[in-house]
């Protein structure tokens, strides 16, 4: 009778689960595709509204929809349970999170709170699916266990993603902004406003580098002192390129050197370096098609050549084989 009431119950609620949560990821993208404006209605009121119209030098702010609103009042309360203890965790969070791009205060604790809600969300669909299949057994915890930790350590995978992208977008485009801020000194422009032109021409080519510059103008603005600036530019990408190019500046900002000389020095070193690893690639590329060789190409290879010996061979010795018995 528990049997027979159990299994009714799996029956009617895994498959009312599992439309709800389909029902649910439905409602969110119809709601996310009817909120946004068609880009022509936005053109025509950028032309009606000249002065609304975001330029360079400002942020455009963008409206939050509800989802991120929930998620924004829901996730410091459930990130309490794995929030850092020490301070060097906080600030390895903190690091993290600024390497990828998020710099908010609530960042922490949105990713906290992402983690603790695909640990649950692990739970419970690893639970709902294993349970009607093998019931209540070893490898039912360990379908659940394995569904749990691979969500909990989801947006971990997905921010070491997002650093590394964001690290490979620096270091291909810092080459060519370094280049347009030698000319920029060269010029006759100061370092700051240096900085504040390569943001400017740089927004539409690298906008991760054009943003980094300008942040870092932007902090320079406000008052906080060069050298400080140029080591938090440096450290909170976690580039090594854009870490030697600040140490370089300080260390001509502190002993009164040109910083022009010290800009096309590094420009010359960056660039050295670029083509050591352009040349490190192409010679490991020999080393790198042996697997594809022996795995795809070797098989087919062998068989095209090999197979009509291995055929004649047969026939020749298959009437002798069929003689003697």
């Amino acid at each position: 009778m528990i049997l027979a009431e159990a299994s009714l119950f799996h029956t009617l609620v895994v498959p009312l689960a599992v439309f709800g949560m389909f029902a649910a990821l439905a409602w969110c993208f119809l709601d996310w595709v009817a909120s946004r404006k068609p880009r022509a209605l936005e053109r025509l009121d950028e032309l009606k509204h000249p002065r609304t119209r975001p330029s360079l030098d400002t942020l455009s702010v963008k409206k939050t929809d509800a989802v991120t609103k929930v998620l924004e009042k829901a996730t410091p309360a459930l990130a309490k349970a794995l929030e850092p203890k020490s301070e060097a965790e906080i600030n390895r969070l903190k690091s993290r999170l600024s390497a990828a791009g998020f710099r908010s205060d609530k960042a922490g604790s949105m990713f906290l709170g992402l983690k603790f809600l695909g640990l649950m969300a692990g739970l419970v669909f690893g639970s709902g699916t294993s349970v009607p299949l093998w019931g209540a057994s070893q490898r039912t915890l360990i379908t659940t266990v394995a569904f749990a930790g691979g969500l909990f350590y989801l947006p971990d995978l997905v921010l070491w993603f997002l650093v590394r992208g964001r690290q490979k977008s620096i270091f291909l485009g810092l080459p060519d902004a370094l280049d347009l801020l030698v000319v920029c000194v060269e010029a006759g422009l100061g370092l700051d406003q240096a900085m504040r032109k390569v943001a400017e021409e740089m927004r539409g080519t690298y906008r991760v580098v054009a943003d980094e510059f300008g942040l870092a103008n932007f902090q320079l603005q406000m008052g906080r002192p060069r050298a400080e600036v140029l080591h938090e530019l440096g450290t909170r990408t976690g580039v090594s390129d854009l870490r030697a190019l600040a140490a370089v500046l300080i260390q001509a900002e502190k002993f009164g050197s040109s910083i022009a000389l010290a800009l096309r020095t590094q420009s010359d070193a960056m660039r050295t370096r670029r083509r050591q690893i352009a040349e490190e690639k192409a010679a490991k590329t020999a080393v790198k098609l042996i697997f594809p060789l022996v795995l795809f190409i070797f098989p087919g290879i062998f068989v095209v050549l090999v197979g009509p010996a291995a055929i004649t061979m047969v026939r020749e010795m298959f009437p002798m084989m069929a003689g003697g018995k």
